[in-house]
């Protein structure tokens, strides 16, 4: 059994320069950068997720199929694509940018309780701090996955410990997110300048968040993987009262969209985790030949922190 997330250490000891020499890959490096982009960190900036999130996820890269299924421990996503005035097929969403547009609309709605999120400058300025690059590509892409999110639904069913089921339908918005009007590729022109969060999303939202930080999803980056793995570890870790331990077929369950074979997820998966960890330093996990062991740590986000928002 091994110990992970030990980057904070070796930058403690040997510096952010000795630290990066001692990296003998490109992921291991980009764990160093995150982890010392956290540690030099003096502002929290306090992000939201849905608790559904940090069980099931969105796909990491494009999907031809109209719905896409994913199952966590005791909760199953369902989201189906929708169509434009055509018939077509719109597609679902995926990727980080998904994640990340999904985690600013969910953040400013809890931020000023309030369903209805103002977008425009807003948006453009928390593209800047989540470090994407002001351009017509980026806005391109952004474009493209919040058309996605406008036109999908989405259903959680979430399974009792009774035996019951519980079914959630609806949607992220009420209305299409529509960015256009690239022409010039620094400010997008907005159709709207707020979109309001679907009801039932809404209510679900406010019964269950995750508070992350900002800063750590920024410092992951396009590692949609990581992403999801911080929001389960976010999710998970603060609230155990032993350690418990996850085995590689529960991960591949969970995390192994895309891997076929049980065994093909096991790297991709420690990368990805040891970069979760990097911007997560409270986080305790070992690492051993059957999978992972979660140990109780302290939460990502400081409850006072938490509270201000009227957060557990």
């Amino acid at each position: 059994m091994r110990r992970m997330g030990e980057v904070h250490q070796l930058i403690q000891r040997h510096g952010l320069s000795g630290a990066r020499a001692m990296a003998t890959t490109r992921m291991e490096r980009q764990a160093v950068d995150a982890a010392a982009t956290i540690l030099a960190e003096e502002e929290s900036r306090l992000g939201i997720t849905h608790a559904g999130f940090a069980m099931t996820s969105l796909p990491h890269k494009r999907i031809d199929d109209a719905v896409w299924k994913r199952d966590g421990n005791r909760t199953t996503l369902l989201v189906e694509s929708g169509r434009d005035r055509e018939g077509q097929i719109i597609g679902v969403p995926y990727g980080s940018l998904a994640r990340l547009i999904l985690l600013y609309l969910q953040t400013e709605a809890i931020r000023t309780h309030s369903p209805e999120v103002e977008l425009g400058r807003s948006m453009n300025s928390w593209m800047g701090r989540m470090g994407l690059r002001s351009g017509g590509r980026t806005y391109q892409l952004v474009s493209e996955q919040a058309r996605r999110i406008s036109a999908c639904r989405l259903t959680f069913f979430t399974e009792h410990r009774s035996g019951a089921e519980r079914r959630q339908n609806g949607a992220f918005v009420q209305d299409a997110i529509s960015l256009a009007g690239l022409a010039d590729s620094n400010q997008p022109s907005l159709w709207q300048d707020r979109v309001r969060l679907d009801d039932g999303f809404w209510r679900s939202l406010r019964d269950h968040p995750v508070p992350v930080r900002e800063e750590a999803l920024r410092a992951i980056g396009t590692r949609s993987l990581a992403i999801d793995i911080y929001v389960w570890l976010a999710y998970r870790l603060h609230a155990l009262a032993r350690p418990t331990p996850v085995g590689w077929p529960a991960i591949h369950g969970q995390f192994g969209a895309g891997f076929r074979l049980l065994r093909q997820i096991k790297p991709t998966f420690l990368e990805s985790l040891n970069l979760a960890l990097a911007v997560y330093p409270e986080a305790r996990v070992d690492v051993d030949k059957d999978g992972i062991v979660l140990h109780p740590s302290a939460p990502a986000v400081p409850k006072l922190e938490a509270q201000r928002l009227g957060l557990g």
